[in-house]
């Protein structure tokens, strides 16, 4: 059954992009076909900033104070989300203490900040009672679990199951129970990451005689290159579905025909889909699920991009995914290192094959570590097992820039360049492992969204993302009388159902884009963690050919040079984008201050400023 908020949202007539919603009077919101709670979300929103109003440099922004003020006034039933903001301050206090905005999480966290801090203590110190320290006290402590890797068969794994230490079936109950999927009806393995599930999934899938490919993403996904790489070694036909520009929702009669093409097999292949874009916020149907099991498909749900209680909007008794993978990290903010999980539908195992490959590199067990205390940081680090340097065998890193993964909870303030050593930490051989331990295992982070509940959470996502899209649309560049924009947003702009991410550049004065790794790497200057990324698979309709020389691109990576420049188009074009993703602890202050250092830029030598002083600060120039 589809939750209250679901229908809610269900019922968005909103298709196309708002993006003025500060220059629409009321007859034209009532004439966009919106419903009342949709009518009344966007006037509050309009009203949460001064109408009318361009903002044309950072000092004209109104104070963080008087924006929270405003946008309290407008919505004022966030005023129920209070509850998360105190979990955050007495869970997560050193977000506020280093200051530091996190806007680069994808997945889910399953354990509190001031657990990492208690954690290795012999007397358990109840969450209420925990005081949060002095910046300077703060020192971090060993994971509650380190990864280690099966040399096993995924086949063999799903059918029949293996040894499991007790912590690793406690987890795998608690996420279980949190993703809303039933033991009876579905097996789950963990993996080192997202990508390694994808990858072990692509070799252990019958492609010989399912042999195509669909999947459905508006950017490049790296795990889900790796399965496409894999499969591609199989002969197997890969397929994308196409996003129709500017506001790059599916191109649905071109994907309804890809579900049907003719094939004399019943099972076509495999179908790819997550319920909506981690990086521009665009929310698919469900009934591409439906559709895709009628006509014969293995249908492969990615769930990696959905908030917290977004599983319980899933409906599994309806759709019943044949596969689903996820993935959880341990810490919001400070250790982003975890796993990902590979669910496979009991039903559906008979699918899975044998593979030529003796074992499945990828697939990863979970060990406790005892007296972590014991082990300095350097020598444990000594001891660990040599990884190869792909990424599918690195344990589960959120979707980011690998410095992020890098940071503690104090962030220095001068940015480093950066270097291949992987952050995530795996099993040393040196540590010793406890097992039999009958201590209840406690998942505060997936606690708290479980209390807070898919409602709260998910109004609370939609009143700050759609804010901060207005408030980044209400800026001008000064004596602009050409019009240009120094924000431009991709896919859904302000929209009463939309997800909580952003895609999203920077343009100067003179209409130039700003490369959005030197966006992200200013942005890291000042305490805020982005993340760039890639929209492909793009249509343009011939109303726009124009604009899409303009700002189309080709990937610069080394396999895109390898591809034959008469090939390039669908394959390596697209547009280069910094990245947003709102997630639960997100509060009002990380929207602000992300809004706040985007109108920096308003400033016409705000660049060449802050080149200056990474000289002056003896650090290594940027090159733009």
């Amino acid at each position: 059954m589809h939750s209250p908020c679901l229908r809610e949202a269900s019922q968005a007539c909103f298709h196309g992009c708002c993006p003025a919603i500060n220059f629409l009077d009321s007859n034209s919101l009532k004439s966009a076909g919106s419903t009342a709670s949709q009518y009344e979300f966007l006037v509050a929103l309009a009203s949460s900033l001064y109408p009318h109003i361009r903002f044309t440099n950072h000092e004209s922004l109104p104070s963080l104070q008087e924006s929270f003020s405003n946008f309290r006034r407008a919505f004022p039933r966030y005023c129920q989300t209070d509850e998360t903001d105190r979990i955050r301050a007495q869970e997560y206090y050193h977000l506020s203490l280093s200051k530091h905005v996190c806007l680069d999480y994808i997945g889910h966290g399953l354990f509190s900040y001031s657990q990492l801090q208690s954690h290795g203590n012999s007397a358990h110190i109840a969450s209420s009672s925990i005081s949060p320290p002095s910046l300077h006290s703060i020192t971090l402590q060993s994971p509650f679990f380190d990864i280690s890797y099966k040399s096993v068969n995924l086949n063999a794994q799903v059918k029949y199951g293996g040894h499991e230490t007790e912590l690793e079936s406690k987890i795998q109950k608690r996420i279980m129970a949190f993703m809303n999927i039933s033991r009876d009806d579905y097996s789950m393995v963990f993996t080192a990451n997202h990508s390694s599930a994808f990858k072990l999934l692509a070799d252990f899938y019958p492609f010989e005689s399912n042999s195509n490919l669909l999947t459905v993403y508006d950017y490049e996904n790296d795990a889900v290159e790796e399965m496409v790489k894999s499969s591609k070694k199989r002969g197997v036909r890969v397929m994308s579905a196409e996003f129709s520009w500017p506001n790059l929702g599916i191109q649905s009669e071109k994907l309804r025909r890809k579900l049907e093409s003719k094939t004399k097999k019943r099972k076509k292949g495999l179908f790819v889909f997550p319920l909506q874009s981690r990086m521009t916020g665009a929310r698919y149907s469900y009934q591409w699920l439906s559709m895709a099991q009628e006509k014969g498909w293995h249908v492969l749900l990615d769930a990696s991009a959905l908030g917290p209680k977004d599983m319980d909007t899933l409906g599994l008794s309806l759709f019943q995914p044949d596969f689903l993978i996820c993935s959880f990290y341990k810490v919001f903010g400070d250790n982003p290192c975890g796993h990902g999980c590979l669910f496979v539908k009991k039903s559906s195992s008979s699918v899975l094959m044998d593979s030529t490959v003796a074992t499945s590199v990828g697939l990863a067990t979970l060990l406790p570590v005892s007296k972590p205390s014991q082990y300095p940081e350097e020598s444990v680090t000594s001891e660990k097992l040599d990884l190869d340097k792909d990424t599918m065998f690195q344990p589960e890193v959120p979707e980011s820039d690998e410095r992020n993964a890098k940071k503690k909870a104090v962030t220095s303030s001068e940015i480093e360049e950066l270097d291949d050593t992987p952050f995530a930490s795996v099993q040393s051989k040196t540590i010793e492992t406890t097992t039999g331990e009958n201590t209840e295992l406690e998942c505060r982070g997936l606690d708290h969204a479980d209390s807070l509940g898919l409602i709260l959470i998910s109004s609370r996502a939609r009143y700050l993302i759609n804010w901060l899209i207005n408030a980044l649309m209400n800026l001008q560049h000064p004596n602009s009388e050409n019009g240009l924009i120094p924000v431009r947003i991709y896919g859904p702009k302000v929209k009463f159902d939309r997800g909580p991410s952003l895609a999203f550049n920077i343009y100067d004065w003179k209409g130039e884009k700003i490369d959005p790794a030197l966006v992200q790497k200013l942005a890291d200057r000042n305490n805020i963690s982005l993340s760039c990324g890639f929209l492909c698979h793009i249509w343009f309709s011939d109303k726009y050919l124009e604009e899409k020389e303009q700002i189309f691109e080709e990937k610069t990576t080394e396999s895109a040079k390898a591809v034959p420049y008469k090939k390039r188009n669908k394959s390596c074009s697209g547009i280069s984008v910094v990245t947003v993703a709102l997630g639960l602890l997100t509060n009002f202050e990380d929207t602000y201050r992300l809004w706040e250092f985007v109108s920096r830029f308003l400033d016409a030598d705000f660049v060449e400023k802050e080149r200056w002083r990474y000289t002056a600060l003896n650090q290594k120039t940027i090159e733009v």
